[in-house]
């Protein structure tokens, strides 16, 4: 039983890797399907527009139906989303679906299954489980997943055979494999005794999204978590495209691995980061953010491969800080009936900033990427200020959770 948490964190891999597969192949739809520019970034678009919605709603659902089937509901979602997106040759009504469907299910293991595997990570099912793993195991998990997922994908599409078509069964295959283990994991969240939790508009209430703590240190910071990594692997391989000849293909797909990758190597660092006396962690991921959007500006001018590859490590390593580093915040200051609510509200969030590209796209007739990057620059230099400026406020009066992490010195 103490090990339940790495069958919820394997779906949630998969489900990461689901979702990501497409990004490294915006280019190879670009290129050799003849779709705009636009049109590709809206294909992302319809991913998040199936994501945002769901967050809000699949944490209320979880209180009410438990963990366990809105978490199975996800690996079906992926494995179903990915078959649409194999028919993607036939146009691009399969490919919007299957993004649309996508985006489901990474919401239903976002804030399901990060849930889950918290609640896996604590007494009675894990007695053992250092401070912190709640929010370490469920952010790595998914980091993994939206890396590894990029990276196969990419590599399948570049040097293997049917690109459109190949990614998409190794997906299907992997995630379908993770359904068994899946459905042996305990429960933690029984079905609600009478199948109602709270009444009407009521049940999908999260109050937590009004604290002060979290308007003043969550909110200014949430978007930029994806924000960056949209940046990183979506915006700068166009920018800096057409240098590469037929190595496009391969470099998006390197941008992505060095992205989620360095996300992923900096987790652990996070923890230590993190202070319950203040909100460190969520300004250093900022700062780290400002300074990785600047170096995007100066590889977005020279349109430098190398420096949009530098630009690709920093923006993930504030990514993987960021992400963690909110996770701590939210799980300290949230009720534990909220809880996987205010997670749904936080990826929610978050992935606002996933349209990044999408809107780029659509303003680069207006203005060029190197001036809208340093936009992009100064504005999270501006909520770097306001986060900075209440990172002492509003913190929980009662003694922290036990997944809570202590107070790191200095």
């Amino acid at each position: 039983m103490r090990r339940s948490w790495l069958a919820v964190a394997a779906a949630m891999f998969c489900c990461g890797w689901g979702g990501n597969q497409f990004t490294p192949l915006l280019v190879m739809y670009r290129e050799s399907a003849g779709y705009s520019v636009l049109t590709v970034d809206e294909f992302l678009g319809a991913y998040v527009v199936g994501l945002a919605p769901a967050l809000l709603v699949v944490g209320a659902l979880s209180n009410r139906y438990g963990r366990r089937p809105l978490t199975v509901a996800a690996v079906i979602f992926s494995v179903l989303a990915s078959g649409l997106l194999a028919l993607g040759e036939a146009g691009p009504v399969p490919i919007f679906l299957g993004r649309f469907v996508t985006g489901v299910a990474v919401a239903i293991a976002m804030a399901v299954g990060t849930t889950w595997t918290k609640e896996l990570s604590e007494p009675p099912f894990d007695t053992v489980a250092k401070p912190g793993a709640g929010a370490r195991r469920p952010a790595l998990a998914l980091t993994l997943g939206f890396g590894l997922g990029a990276g196969v994908a990419g590599v399948l599409a570049q040097w293997g055979p049917w690109p459109m078509v190949t990614p998409y069964v190794v997906h299907v295959v992997l995630t379908a494999a993770v359904l068994p283990l899946l459905l042996r994991c305990p429960e933690t969240r029984p079905r609600a005794v009478g199948g109602v939790v709270g009444t009407g508009a009521s049940r999908f209430s999260v109050p937590t999204a009004r604290h002060p703590r979290f308007l003043r240190v969550i909110l200014p910071m949430a978007p930029w978590v994806f924000g960056a990594a949209g940046v990183a692997y979506a915006t700068m391989p166009q920018v800096v495209g057409g240098r590469l000849g037929h190595w496009d293909l391969a470099y998006s797909t390197l941008l992505t691995v060095c992205t989620l990758g360095a996300g992923a190597a900096v987790q652990p660092i996070a923890k230590r980061l993190d202070r319950v006396t203040d909100a460190r962690a969520v300004v250093i991921s900022m700062i780290i953010m400002s300074c990785g959007l600047g170096i995007s500006v100066v590889g977005a001018y020279l349109r430098s491969p190398w420096l949009a590859l530098v630009a690709a490590v920093v923006l993930g390593c504030a990514y993987g800080i960021a992400v963690v580093s909110g996770l701590l915040e939210i799980q300290r200051i949230t009720p534990a009936a909220e809880l996987a609510g205010i997670t749904g509200v936080y990826y929610a969030l978050a992935y606002v900033g996933f349209l990044l590209p999408t809107v780029l796209a659509a303003l680069s007739g207006l203005a060029s990427y190197p001036v809208m990057l340093g936009a992009l620059a100064l504005i999270a230099l501006t909520g770097t200020a306001v986060i900075a400026s209440s990172t002492r406020a509003h913190l929980p009066v009662v003694v922290p959770a036990p997944d809570a992490p202590e107070t790191v010195p200095g």
